[in-house]
Protein backbone atom coordinates (compact mmCIF):
# COMPACT_ATOMS: atom_id res chain seq x y z
CA UNK A 1 0.00 0.00 0.00
CA UNK A 2 1.42 3.53 -0.77
CA UNK A 3 -0.38 5.41 1.82
CA UNK A 4 -0.05 5.40 5.51
CA UNK A 5 -3.04 2.81 7.07
CA UNK A 6 -5.93 4.32 8.46
CA UNK A 7 -6.55 1.43 10.97
CA UNK A 8 -5.13 -2.00 12.08
CA UNK A 9 -7.46 -5.01 12.65
CA UNK A 10 -6.03 -7.51 14.65
CA UNK A 11 -7.07 -11.05 15.34
CA UNK A 12 -6.62 -11.99 18.90
CA UNK A 13 -5.31 -15.56 19.20
CA UNK A 14 -1.80 -16.36 18.10
CA UNK A 15 -1.75 -13.07 17.11
CA UNK A 16 -1.62 -10.74 20.08
CA UNK A 17 -1.38 -13.21 22.61
CA UNK A 18 1.02 -16.83 22.47
CA UNK A 19 -1.54 -18.69 23.57
CA UNK A 20 -2.95 -21.36 20.49
CA UNK A 21 -0.73 -24.46 22.29
CA UNK A 22 -2.93 -24.09 25.16
CA UNK A 23 -6.26 -24.18 22.95
CA UNK A 24 -4.82 -26.89 21.10
CA UNK A 25 -4.11 -28.83 24.36
CA UNK A 26 -8.31 -27.71 25.64
CA UNK A 27 -9.11 -29.27 22.44
CA UNK A 28 -7.38 -32.16 22.14
CA UNK A 29 -8.65 -33.21 25.44
CA UNK A 30 -11.82 -32.40 25.12
CA UNK A 31 -12.66 -34.16 21.70
CA UNK A 32 -10.68 -37.27 22.59
CA UNK A 33 -11.25 -37.91 26.55
CA UNK A 34 -14.89 -36.74 26.29
CA UNK A 35 -16.62 -36.85 22.59
CA UNK A 36 -14.42 -39.93 21.57
CA UNK A 37 -13.13 -38.27 18.73
CA UNK A 38 -9.64 -40.08 18.23
CA UNK A 39 -7.34 -37.23 17.06
CA UNK A 40 -3.76 -36.42 17.01
CA UNK A 41 -2.22 -33.50 18.24
CA UNK A 42 -1.81 -32.27 14.48
CA UNK A 43 -5.38 -32.66 13.35
CA UNK A 44 -6.83 -31.08 16.21
CA UNK A 45 -4.66 -27.93 15.10
CA UNK A 46 -6.08 -28.20 11.54
CA UNK A 47 -9.36 -28.08 12.51
CA UNK A 48 -9.54 -25.80 15.03
CA UNK A 49 -9.58 -22.57 12.91
CA UNK A 50 -13.59 -20.78 13.05
CA UNK A 51 -16.20 -20.74 15.76
CA UNK A 52 -15.82 -23.67 18.20
CA UNK A 53 -19.75 -24.79 16.22
CA UNK A 54 -17.88 -25.16 13.41
CA UNK A 55 -15.23 -27.05 14.71
CA UNK A 56 -17.13 -29.54 15.91
CA UNK A 57 -19.47 -29.77 12.76
CA UNK A 58 -16.46 -30.35 11.13
CA UNK A 59 -15.19 -33.31 13.27
CA UNK A 60 -18.54 -34.87 14.10
CA UNK A 61 -20.73 -33.93 11.65
CA UNK A 62 -23.73 -31.26 11.27
CA UNK A 63 -26.49 -31.93 13.54
CA UNK A 64 -24.43 -34.08 16.05
CA UNK A 65 -25.02 -31.43 18.78
CA UNK A 66 -27.60 -29.43 19.34
CA UNK A 67 -26.86 -25.40 19.52
CA UNK A 68 -27.44 -26.22 23.12
CA UNK A 69 -25.16 -29.00 23.82
CA UNK A 70 -22.52 -27.49 21.51
CA UNK A 71 -22.60 -23.95 23.62
CA UNK A 72 -22.33 -26.08 26.32
CA UNK A 73 -18.77 -27.67 25.21
CA UNK A 74 -17.84 -24.72 24.11
CA UNK A 75 -17.71 -23.25 27.46
CA UNK A 76 -15.99 -25.77 29.01
CA UNK A 77 -13.44 -26.06 26.56
CA UNK A 78 -12.80 -22.32 27.39
CA UNK A 79 -12.91 -22.49 30.73
CA UNK A 80 -9.83 -25.02 30.61
CA UNK A 81 -8.05 -23.24 28.44
CA UNK A 82 -8.19 -19.83 30.58
CA UNK A 83 -7.51 -21.92 34.06
CA UNK A 84 -4.68 -23.20 32.30
CA UNK A 85 -3.23 -20.40 30.18
CA UNK A 86 -3.92 -17.45 32.41
CA UNK A 87 -0.36 -17.93 34.93
CA UNK A 88 0.95 -16.96 31.18
CA UNK A 89 -1.24 -14.36 30.08
CA UNK A 90 0.79 -11.79 28.09
CA UNK A 91 1.16 -9.88 25.25
CA UNK A 92 3.28 -10.83 22.33
CA UNK A 93 6.70 -9.03 22.61
CA UNK A 94 6.48 -5.54 21.65
CA UNK A 95 2.52 -5.69 21.09
CA UNK A 96 2.35 -3.08 24.07
CA UNK A 97 4.78 -0.81 22.74
CA UNK A 98 3.06 -1.01 19.43
CA UNK A 99 -0.54 0.15 20.44
CA UNK A 100 0.52 2.75 22.04
CA UNK A 101 2.35 3.62 18.85
CA UNK A 102 -0.50 3.26 16.39
CA UNK A 103 -3.15 5.40 19.11
CA UNK A 104 -0.18 8.49 18.79
CA UNK A 105 0.15 8.57 15.38
CA UNK A 106 -4.17 8.23 15.31
CA UNK A 107 -4.65 4.56 13.89
CA UNK A 108 -7.74 3.25 14.71
CA UNK A 109 -8.18 -0.29 16.26
CA UNK A 110 -10.27 -3.38 16.11
CA UNK A 111 -10.01 -6.85 17.12
CA UNK A 112 -12.01 -9.19 14.44
CA UNK A 113 -11.65 -12.50 16.11
CA UNK A 114 -13.52 -15.91 16.04
CA UNK A 115 -13.17 -16.24 19.74
CA UNK A 116 -16.40 -16.01 21.89
CA UNK A 117 -16.96 -12.62 24.03
CA UNK A 118 -16.06 -14.60 26.84
CA UNK A 119 -12.80 -15.01 25.74
CA UNK A 120 -11.71 -12.10 24.34
CA UNK A 121 -12.96 -10.14 27.60
CA UNK A 122 -10.48 -12.99 29.41
CA UNK A 123 -7.53 -10.78 27.65
CA UNK A 124 -8.48 -7.27 27.62
CA UNK A 125 -9.45 -7.42 30.55
CA UNK A 126 -6.95 -9.00 32.27
CA UNK A 127 -4.30 -7.45 30.73
CA UNK A 128 -5.98 -3.95 30.45
CA UNK A 129 -5.87 -3.15 27.01
CA UNK A 130 -9.79 -2.36 25.82
CA UNK A 131 -9.30 1.10 25.73
CA UNK A 132 -7.02 0.64 22.15
CA UNK A 133 -9.51 -1.12 20.62
CA UNK A 134 -12.88 1.27 19.21
CA UNK A 135 -15.33 -1.70 18.15
CA UNK A 136 -14.62 -5.48 18.85
CA UNK A 137 -16.26 -8.35 15.93
CA UNK A 138 -16.47 -11.69 17.98
CA UNK A 139 -17.81 -15.16 16.83
CA UNK A 140 -21.01 -13.65 17.69
CA UNK A 141 -21.42 -10.84 15.82
CA UNK A 142 -20.72 -12.84 12.62
CA UNK A 143 -22.96 -15.08 10.40
CA UNK A 144 -20.00 -16.70 8.41
CA UNK A 145 -16.47 -17.36 10.24
CA UNK A 146 -12.78 -16.81 8.17
CA UNK A 147 -11.96 -17.34 5.80
CA UNK A 148 -15.42 -15.48 4.59
CA UNK A 149 -14.22 -11.71 5.01
CA UNK A 150 -17.72 -11.30 7.26
CA UNK A 151 -15.45 -10.56 10.41
CA UNK A 152 -13.14 -7.89 9.13
CA UNK A 153 -15.21 -6.45 6.67
CA UNK A 154 -18.04 -5.46 9.66
CA UNK A 155 -14.90 -4.02 11.85
CA UNK A 156 -13.91 -1.73 8.97
CA UNK A 157 -17.22 -0.69 8.38
CA UNK A 158 -18.31 0.50 12.10
CA UNK A 159 -14.70 2.23 12.09
CA UNK A 160 -15.70 3.58 9.06
CA UNK A 161 -12.53 3.17 7.43
CA UNK A 162 -12.07 1.67 3.81
CA UNK A 163 -11.17 -1.97 3.75
CA UNK A 164 -8.03 -0.84 1.60
CA UNK A 165 -7.52 1.60 3.91
CA UNK A 166 -6.96 -1.67 6.93
CA UNK A 167 -3.94 -3.47 7.76
CA UNK A 168 -4.82 -6.93 9.41
CA UNK A 169 -2.65 -9.22 11.89
CA UNK A 170 -3.50 -12.50 11.67
CA UNK A 171 -1.33 -15.81 12.46
CA UNK A 172 -3.01 -17.84 10.68
CA UNK A 173 -3.37 -19.41 6.75
CA UNK A 174 -7.82 -19.12 7.59
CA UNK A 175 -7.16 -15.44 8.59
CA UNK A 176 -4.69 -14.38 6.28
CA UNK A 177 -7.22 -15.33 3.40
CA UNK A 178 -10.38 -13.31 5.06
CA UNK A 179 -8.36 -10.12 4.92
CA UNK A 180 -7.21 -11.28 1.15
CA UNK A 181 -11.34 -11.72 0.48
CA UNK A 182 -12.16 -8.62 2.29
CA UNK A 183 -9.04 -6.77 -0.31
CA UNK A 184 -7.09 -5.48 2.99
CA UNK A 185 -2.93 -6.10 3.42
CA UNK A 186 -1.66 -8.46 5.85
CA UNK A 187 1.23 -8.52 8.43
CA UNK A 188 1.74 -12.04 9.65
CA UNK A 189 2.46 -13.31 13.05
CA UNK A 190 4.36 -17.03 12.56
CA UNK A 191 3.69 -17.84 16.36
CA UNK A 192 1.90 -21.44 14.98
CA UNK A 193 2.74 -21.70 11.66
CA UNK A 194 5.49 -21.44 9.13
CA UNK A 195 5.81 -18.98 6.15
CA UNK A 196 5.86 -21.43 3.75
CA UNK A 197 1.91 -22.73 4.84
CA UNK A 198 1.02 -18.58 3.72
CA UNK A 199 2.75 -19.44 -0.12
CA UNK A 200 -0.82 -18.93 -1.74
CA UNK A 201 -2.04 -15.65 -0.22
CA UNK A 202 -0.99 -12.28 -1.80
CA UNK A 203 -2.01 -9.85 0.57
CA UNK A 204 0.95 -10.70 2.98
CA UNK A 205 3.42 -7.65 3.65
CA UNK A 206 5.36 -8.64 6.12
CA UNK A 207 6.11 -11.99 8.15
CA UNK A 208 7.63 -11.06 11.38
CA UNK A 209 7.59 -13.53 14.84
CA UNK A 210 6.70 -10.88 17.03
CA UNK A 211 6.13 -6.63 17.31
CA UNK A 212 9.94 -5.55 18.21
CA UNK A 213 10.56 -6.31 14.75
CA UNK A 214 11.61 -3.06 12.77
CA UNK A 215 10.09 -3.54 9.20
CA UNK A 216 6.49 -2.59 11.40
CA UNK A 217 7.90 1.21 11.38
CA UNK A 218 6.90 1.31 8.05
CA UNK A 219 3.67 1.24 8.84
CA UNK A 220 3.61 4.47 10.11
CA UNK A 221 5.38 6.08 7.01
CA UNK A 222 3.94 6.56 3.66
CA UNK A 223 5.52 3.24 1.95
CA UNK A 224 4.61 -0.09 2.51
Amino acid sequence: MSTKPKAFLFDLNGTMIDDMHYHGKAWHHMLNNELGASLSQEEVKVQMYGKNSEVLDRIFGKGRFTAEEADKISIEKERRYQEEYFPYLSLINGLDTFLVKAEENNVAMAIGSAAIPFNIDFVLDNLHIRHYFKTIVSADDVTESKPHPETFLKAAQQLGIAPADCVVFEDAPKGVEAAQNAGMPCVVLTTMHEKEEFSQYQNIIHFVQDYTDPVLRQLFSVSV
